[in-house]
């Protein structure tokens, strides 16, 4: 009794003094733009992509930051519009601003371009929960554009590094025909070239053929000329033809990057510093687990809660001046906190490596160091960066 008693009482306490620690109610208003886009006919159906993509992630982390604000007098709110084909999602975006200054968008890059040089959006705060061009943490980076989700350089990157430990120094490479299939494999061949690997052959995906009757027949052939290598990268963003690729080849030997060994943002086979827990609730919010996207959009809105709950602000200036500062820590389950660059506005974070049925490896991997932070051996670093917009 006396046990329970004093427990109340120290919890009342904590709730006593974290309340006087608000001076005020905060009322803080989250906007998850989305742009729905049809997705390319693929080979197989059997892993659609889900409907609610993304925006599960996002009213995941409205729920955690109204589970800590309650205590502080802070509250979230959620808006959520999807913009679909034929749409404009600039205007979908200048409606949005015109009700707050925090948005979170799941878009493509021209589309987040579009909303990002509005000017109703100089003074705001926008993530980008949806795009992984490396460009957009270059040469067209923008300001007011902080990036939840990893780049494909940062996937690219933890790749090579697992390549370089395991002594897998000759590549070969297919690509999908697709704009981003060659973008994702043309990074590929950057950071193979970064972590000092050879690249041999490349071929591009020009199959029309049904493949799940013909892989065995085809691949083989297919893959007979790209001489010898040490592991065959696949390039397919849309996850069309990648699946067919893994036991078909001519030579025996592991496939990567778009199936086999993959580098995801999340994944349910992530189960270590508390990830489990975070996969629990998400699969009882969205009878599904979690993925990228969603990963993207609840650290998004997490570090909007983060800021908030750390300032006791809900402006967009103030947010994004401590999300840049060596103050800013995110707790994202990956075993590092996540912080933001300040020369790009890309969120540090762990890569995990992954086959279907389990984690692999995490990167940075062992021995890959860096004079300030070892996630920044992940992604464009600062000397590597053409990004200026964060100078200013």
């Amino acid at each position: 009794m006396f046990n329970t008693r004093l427990t109340c009482a120290i919890a009342s306490a904590v709730a006593l003094c974290l309340a006087s620690a608000a001076t005020a109610q905060v009322d803080v208003a989250i906007h998850y733009l989305k742009q729905v886009v049809d997705a390319p006919p693929t080979l197989s159906n059997l892993d659609p992509i889900p409907e609610d993509l993304g925006i599960r992630g996002a009213e995941l982390g409205a729920q955690e930051n109204n589970t800590t604000g309650k205590f502080l007098g802070q509250t979230y709110s959620l808006i959520v519009t999807e913009v679909f084909e034929g749409e404009d999602f600039a205007e979908a975006a200048r409606a949005a601003l015109a009700e707050t200054d925090l948005l979170v968008l799941d878009a493509p890059t021209a589309q987040l371009l579009a909303a990002a040089d509005l000017p109703e959006a100089k003074a705001a705060l926008l993530f980008n929960a949806g795009a992984a061009d490396v460009a957009l943490r270059d040469e067209t980076c923008r300001a007011r554009v902080l990036h939840a989700l990893p780049s494909y350089a940062m996937k690219a990157d933890a790749l090579m590094q697992f390549f370089v430990t395991r002594r897998w120094d000759e590549i070969a490479l297919i690509a999908g025909e697709r704009p981003e299939d060659q973008a994702w494999a043309e990074t590929l061949e950057r950071s193979a070239r970064k972590f000092g690997l050879k690249f041999g052959a490349r071929k591009t995906w020009a199959f029309d053929a049904d493949m799940r009757r013909n892989a065995a027949q085809e691949v083989p052939l297919f893959t007979q000329d790209l001489g010898d290598y040490d592991v065959l990268l696949v390039a397919d963003a849309a996850d069309d033809f990648a699946r067919y690729i893994s036991y078909n080849t001519w030579r025996p030997r592991p496939v990567a990057g778009s199936e086999g060994l993959r580098a995801v943002t999340w994944h349910r086979v992530v189960e270590q510093w508390g990830a489990a827990q975070l996969q629990s609730r998400f699969t009882k919010l969205a009878d599904r687990p979690m993925l990228d996207r969603d990963y993207a959009a609840w650290a998004a809105v997490r570090a909007i809660g983060e800021a908030v709950t750390r300032t006791g602000a809900a402006d967009a200036e103030t947010l994004r001046s401590f999300m840049l500062s060596d103050a800013f820590e995110l707790a994202g389950f990956k075993g590092s906190p996540l912080t933001f660059r300040t020369w790009n506005g890309q969120l540090r974070q762990p890569i995990p490596l992954v086959h279907e049925r389990a984690l692999v490896a995490q990167a940075p991997l062992e021995g890959f160091l860096h004079q300030r932070n070892e996630l920044d051996t992940l992604g464009l670093d600062q000397p590597e960066s053409g990004c200026t917009a964060f100078e200013n």
